[in-house]
């Protein structure tokens, strides 16, 4: 039993044997009583009457003057409200703070309500996205941002990739999206003036076509000469190996500048050639075909099924590079007398082109960047085999202007599978 309850019993004692006694006096003890319960509960709803007036009208105030266990509930209310105003104090300064925060970054901020309409911006986003205050607060953002690329993005609740987009206020300025999303289906987009990574790009770009364009032509006349020098049986052995280890070398140079080329293609074609529907039967046995003349010395067991009656809307040149990609880099890393399989399927949402086989295998910490220009897992082993480093970037460029993805699955020892995901509405 708490000291509180202790004493508040303790004064209703008093009080009691105080009415006990005069009662006794006038032989009246039961009626005083009654009354002295009746005065101990009067005195308790005065107090609770001054207590509710202070809680509703003046609660800032210090606690009114009350009695007994109501006194210790007044002073700890008083306490509690002290440290709610001093944690409401501490919030709202750390809310400005915040605000002062976003609103002094170069990024554009946006706060976009559930039905996705303004509900916040900072400054940056004024002068990148062109919204005004106080006259599109409220407004739909795909309102203001129609591009449809933007709301499609934005329907979707963004994604992992960002969404990359001409200026719409700017002429010739880039901004970058990426979007958030919180609370009760709320958004958060962020924006980015991307206009000088975007000019270096570009920059990055046109240098490695100009430059592969020069070199192919030097290529070729110096291959040409090797092929001749090397027909000639009237030099000595050894400089006929000097030619052929020549030969080689000019051919690897002649691939990665065939790829930087294809790859340049891939990302600057503003007018992309009209997909057509491809008899993947037709593509696949052209394959075929390529695989078993690669590197017959292997003896590998090329194995190709056709699961799928399905045909591919797509650039079947640009396909034919894709998958050949996916296949000989199979047979470069599958040691001889391997398995590799090449299917076609597709089910009720996806086509699928997978490459399998039993090879060396991939570490899963190289997997994410495997798409990556250059990236080589071994570099030595990419050297013996003859790898540009290019062909798996090849490969994704390709599946994104198909809308499709690449999907890789190995394990070292054991094998590797690339998937091919096509959406079905690539499929006729």
């Amino acid at each position: 039993m708490t000291a509180l309850l202790k004493a508040e019993l303790l004064r209703l004692g008093y009080l009691l044997c105080f009415f006990a006694f005069i009662g006794w006096l006038g032989h009246f003890t039961i009626q005083f009583l009654f009354i002295g319960l009746a005065v101990y509960l009067g005195l308790h709803l005065r107090n609770l009457h001054k207590l509710h007036h202070w809680l509703k009208s003046n609660p800032q105030d210090y606690p009114p003057e009350l009695s007994g266990v109501w006194d210790d509930i007044a002073q700890t209310v008083s306490r509690l409200q002290k440290q709610e105003r001093a944690a409401q104090q501490n919030l709202m300064s750390i809310i400005q703070r915040a605000r002062e925060s976003v609103a002094a970054l170069d990024e554009a901020i946006v706060l976009i309500d559930s039905h996705g309409n303004l509900e916040w911006w900072n400054a940056a986003a004024e002068d990148l996205l062109g919204f005004k205050s106080p006259v599109d607060m409220g407004k739909p953002v795909t309102n203001l941002i129609r591009d449809p690329a933007f709301i499609n993005f934005f329907e979707r609740g963004g994604g992992k990739d960002a969404l990359k987009l001409p200026s719409w206020i700017k002429a010739h300025h880039y901004v970058q999206y990426e979007i958030t999303r919180f609370g009760d289906n709320d958004r958060l987009l962020i924006a980015y003036d991307i206009t000088r990574l975007h000019q270096l790009e570009q920059i990055r770009k046109d240098f490695v076509a100009n430059v592969s364009h020069e070199l192919r032509t030097p290529l070729t006349v110096l291959s040409g000469y090797l092929e001749t020098f090397i027909d000639n049986d009237e030099f000595p052995a050894r400089i006929n190996r000097a030619f052929s280890q020549m030969q080689q070398q000019t051919k690897r140079m002649s691939n990665l500048v065939n790829d930087l080329l294809l790859l340049s293609r891939l990302e600057n074609d503003s007018v992309k050639p009209e997909a057509k529907a491809i008899n993947m039967t037709h593509l696949l046995e052209q394959l075929r075909q390529e695989a078993l003349a690669y590197d017959p010395e292997k003896q590998h067991a090329i194995m190709f099924h056709i699961d799928s009656p399905m045909q591919l809307m797509g650039i079947e040149n640009d396909l034919r590079s894709a998958f050949s990609n996916l296949i000989t880099n199979a047979i470069k890393y599958t040691p001889a007398c391997g398995a590799i399989t090449v299917r076609w399927s597709h089910d009720e949402k996806y086509g699928y082109f997978s490459v399998q086989d039993n090879g060396i295998g991939i570490e899963a910490l190289h997997l994410p960047r495997l798409t990556e220009r250059f990236y080589r897992v071994d570099a030595a082993r990419s050297t013996a085999t003859g790898g540009t480093g290019l062909g798996l970037a090849i490969v994704k460029h390709v599946l994104l202007q198909h809308k499709a993805i690449l999907n890789i699955q190995s394990k070292p020892h054991v094998g590797s599978t690339f998937t091919c995901i096509f959406a079905k509405e690539m499929l006729v």
